[in-house]
C-alpha cells in the first residue's frame, strides 16, 4: 500500500478491464515518471472522449455524431444486418473488409449469472428495426462461449417468427491449433460445420 493520491491512482487504474493490481501499480509509475505534458496529453484526451463520444442512434456502435460512420455510408448494403455483443466486436469485423451490410451492438450478452438478461440488452430496439422489412438477412455474430450462445438461441427464437434468413458465423478449430487442446464445443461445431474438401 502507497500513500494518498499514489494509492488512488493504483486503484483506479486497478478497476479497469483486464489490469491487475501488478500491472495498475506499473502504470502508476510510469505515469509518475512520464514527462508532465504526456500525462496532460493522456487527462485531455480522457475527458475529451467522455464529452464527445456517443452511441449511434441507429446501431449503437460508438460515435462522434448522431449516426456512425458504417449507418451514414450509402455504400452499405441495408438488408443484411450483423448482429455484435460489443463496439469492439465491430472493428473485429470490419477489419477482414468481408462484410459489406450494417451493424446492431446489444450492448453484451445474456448472463443469468451476471445479473444480465434479455432486458438489459438492446434486443427491444434490433426488433423496431428489423419491423419494416428491409432487413431480409440478420447474421448472429455473438462470441462463441456460453453467454453468446445463449444470447444467439434466444435471437433465433425471436427472429424466426418475422421470416427473415437467421445465420451464424462458422466457427470450430483455429487454423494453427492442435486437436489435442481444442474443448468440447470448438470440435463439435468444428464436425457439424464441415464441408466438402473439394471447397
Amino acid at each position: 500500500m502507497y500513500e494518498g493520491v499514489v494509492q488512488d491512482l493504483i486503484d483506479e487504474l486497478g478497476r479497469l478491464p483486464g489490469v491487475g493490481p501488478k500491472s495498475a501499480q506499473r502504470i502508476a509509475f510510469h505515469l509518475l515518471q512520464a514527462d508532465p505534458t504526456d500525462v496532460r496529453r493522456l487527462a485531455d484526451v480522457l475527458v475529451e472522449v467522455k464529452a464527445k463520444v456517443k452511441f449511434c442512434s441507429i446501431c449503437f456502435n460508438v460515435s462522434e455524431d448522431e449516426q456512425c460512420r458504417i449507418c451514414r455510408d450509402p455504400r452499405r448494403d441495408p438488408s443484411v444486418l450483423c448482429v455484435v455483443e460489443e463496439y469492439k466486436d465491430v472493428v473485429a469485423i470490419e477489419r477482414t473488409r468481408e462484410f459489406r451490410g450494417r451493424y446492431h451492438v446489444l450492448g453484451g450478452a445474456i448472463s443469468p449469472i451476471d445479473g444480465i438478461g434479455p432486458d438489459q440488452l438492446r434486443i427491444r430496439e434490433l426488433m423496431q428495426r428489423l419491423a419494416d422489412g428491409t432487413i431480409v438477412e440478420t447474421i448472429l455474430a455473438t462470441d462463441p462461449n456460453l453467454e453468446g450462445e445463449a444470447t444467439a438461441t434466444y435471437l433465433t427464437r425471436m427472429l424466426k417468427p418475422l421470416g427473415l434468413r437467421v445465420t451464424r458465423l462458422a466457427s470450430g478449430l483455429p487454423v494453427g491449433g492442435d486437436l489435442e487442446y481444442a474443448d468440447e464445443v470448438t470440435l463439435g461445431r468444428a464436425f457439424a460445420g464441415r464441408r466438402s474438401a473439394d471447397d
